[in-house]
């Protein structure tokens, strides 16, 4: 328990933080699991719909500082080499 008002404050304003923060990495890591899911059943437009949307969710967290911009650029990374595979598959 904090024993100073600033203290207090800080408490309120990183659990306000905390609970921002997880919301939107929650939101990262579901759409990743859409894209991911698309892919593996073997749905190249829906995955590729879900890609453009994950990129774009993605991008926000690194603006809003929730995620750093390395961990997006891996995660962005993963997917497009999933991605690319299923458009080699179907080619083929």
């Amino acid at each position: 328990m904090p024993n100073k008002k600033s203290a207090e404050r800080r408490v309120r304003v990183s659990e306000r933080n905390r609970i921002y923060n997880r919301s939107w990495t929650t939101r990262c890591k579901n759409v990743v699991k859409k894209v991911l899911q698309a892919v593996e059943s073997k749905d190249a437009s829906t995955a590729v719909a879900t890609f453009n949307v994950a990129q774009s969710i993605i991008d926000k967290a690194v603006v809003k500082g929730v995620m750093h911009k390395n961990t997006a650029a891996r995660r962005k990374k993963l997917m497009s080499r999933r991605l690319k595979t299923l458009e080699q598959g179907q080619s083929v």
